[in-house]
């Protein structure tokens, strides 16, 4: 009777057909009746202590289909399954079982929940795209709710993501999966590494490889050296590490193969940065995101007000309430001033080419000396380590210490011109879809800033993504990195090199000390160019490097 999760039908929800998700609600309704009827019998029955782990795993198992429902109760596009989820939850606490109910505020800890569009409140043309998502994946998770703020971008990303993990591929399904588990864990994302863990389960993955990295298959294993460098240090990659997976005897990769998991790899190492880099929430039906014990007054206990205790979010507002409202007034009229003399001084004169490298120069060394005062190691938690191995491995400055790299000039090697070309040779359409987000996030304007209309921002765009380029040792011959001085100040540095470097470090703190009197939706933007950016920084350092290994 201790049946779980992953055995009730939920696949019928996803449909577009009603009369299949009624049958689907149906269907669950009494399983979880059954369920409820066989916990409320061994309550009145005296227990043998052979019984007692029945009785927990049951009871478990009961509370993981409540959670799931509520999840659905809030997050599902289709209104018919919203409202009958929330009536059998209902219906379920009028027997006596305590149900679960949502933790947190929200899709993101830094951004109001009000500020975010609310299911069931979309329009037609965003509707169809949730439905989509809901389809592809059975949930609406809080990435999207938080990316639904640039719909142009969310099409774009949904679209690359269904195509790497369950369209047709050199890879199959549960190692796409696991892949996606290695990657995030190697930032200690557990809302990443949660997510695809019961999507791994969910597509027959064994659940011995979940016990570690060393009970995956030794294939998997030898990968792991690849998603550690690809993760924190891209340009060490050489073609031996290319070489050493390629020619493992009976535990191979293929060139397709090898080329489908390294876009899965920065694809998670970069989403784990935007998933800290804009405070994304647990899942409402995982750990974190629910609770089954009752509301306390205003989400905090008695004695926490008695003790002079103030919440979380009433210590956010007040602090945020000493921050001038001229100061960061005055922080978007400096900017715009910048902007407009930089512009004028590009129109008058044009550095040499030597003076651009040295302009590059001293960014990269500065950029090294670029850190955050919170700035302390994040010791990993053992369920998200035992996914990936080295846990003391992570981001170095790479001219640290005297290592000297060399400097990757795009001239030589560029997405557009090869990496774009080598992915979709390998791994047909889908070169074309990641060229597609890139374009996107990089192009993606509302011309305005803060309060201000009509304004063109390619200049701030643009300084924004080379900055990241230059962290990684990437340098456009035909930039003046003069301009990110200019345009880029020390808090919003940090932000940046926090997000792409190391995500798990990110603060409260950091989201909110950038850009005072810009919108979230502009501050999500920016996380949008951060990680784009950086999936295009660590894909160049590993197709260079198959380049290298295929000539």
């Amino acid at each position: 009777m201790a049946e779980g999760e992953n055995e009730v039908r939920w696949d019928g929800l996803c449909s577009r057909d009603s009369t299949t998700r009624e049958t689907a609600l149906e269907n669950i309704r009494q399983t979880i009746l059954r369920k409820t009827e066989y916990l409320r019998s061994l309550k009145e029955t005296p227990l043998r202590p052979s019984d007692r782990l029945s009785n927990i795993e049951s009871s478990d198992g009961l509370n993981k289909l409540l959670a799931h429902l509520l999840m659905l109760s809030k997050r599902c596009p289709f209104k018919d399954v919203r409202e009958k989820s929330e009536f059998i939850l209902k219906s379920i606490q009028e027997l006596g079982i305590r149900i679960p109910r949502p933790l947190g505020q929200g899709p993101s800890r830094f951004i109001p929940e009000k500020e975010i569009l609310q299911v069931g409140s979309e329009d037609a043309q965003m509707h169809a795209l949730f439905a989509d998502s809901f389809a592809a994946l059975g949930r609406l998770d809080n990435i999207t709710l938080v990316m639904v703020f640039h719909p142009q971008y969310l099409e774009s990303f949904l679209k690359t993501q269904h195509y790497l993990l369950q369209m047709d591929g050199p890879l199959p399904l549960h190692y796409r999966h696991y892949i996606g588990i290695m990657a995030a864990a190697r930032h200690q994302c557990s809302y990443l590494v949660n997510l695809h863990v019961n999507d791994f389960l969910h597509v027959g993955g064994d659940p011995k490889w979940l016990n570690g990295l060393e009970n995956a298959p030794q294939k998997l294993q030898n990968l792991g050296e690849l998603n550690k460098v690809l993760a924190h240090r891209p340009w060490l990659i050489t073609k031996e590490h290319i070489e050493g997976l390629l020619k493992a005897e009976e535990h191979s990769w293929s060139l397709a193969e090898l080329v489908h998991a390294v876009v899965l790899l920065t694809h998670y190492h970069s989403l784990a940065s935007f998933t800290f880099g804009c405070g994304i929430s647990p899942e409402i039906h995982c750990d974190g995101g629910h609770t089954f014990r009752p509301p306390s007054v205003s989400n905090y206990c008695i004695c926490d007000i008695t003790n002079g205790n103030h919440s979380v979010d009433e210590m956010h507002v007040n602090s945020a309430e000493n921050v001038s409202v001229s100061d960061s007034f005055f922080e978007v009229e400096a900017l715009m001033e910048k902007m407009r003399q930089l512009q004028e001084c590009r129109d008058e004169e044009e550095a040499s080419q030597e003076e651009m490298a040295s302009r590059f120069e001293i960014e990269k060394r500065e950029s090294m000396f670029v850190f955050s005062s919170d700035d302390e190691e994040v010791t990993p938690a053992r369920d998200i380590s035992r996914h990936f191995e080295d846990t003391s491995y992570g981001y170095k400055d790479f001219s640290r210490h005297g290592m000297h790299v060399p400097t990757f000039r795009v001239q030589d090697y560029c997405w557009e011109d090869h990496g774009y070309s080598l992915v979709n040779r390998l791994y047909p359409d889908v070169g074309q879809l990641i060229d597609e987000k890139f374009h996107i996030a990089y192009n993606l304007t509302y011309n305005t800033m803060a309060m201000h209309k009509d304004v063109d921002t390619s200049m701030l765009r643009r300084a924004i993504w080379n900055y990241i380029h230059c962290m990684f040792g990437i340098r456009y011959d035909d930039y003046d990195y003069g301009e990110i001085n200019q345009l880029l100040d020390r808090s919003f540095k940090v932000y940046i090199k926090t997000v792409v470097c190391t995500p798990e470090k990110v603060t409260k703190r950091m989201y909110d000390s950038f850009w005072r009197q810009f919108k979230h939706s502009e501050k999500v933007h920016v996380n949008l160019l951060l990680i784009e950016a950086r999936m295009q920084a660590e894909l160049l350092y590993a197709l260079r490097a198959i380049t290298r290994y295929m000539t």
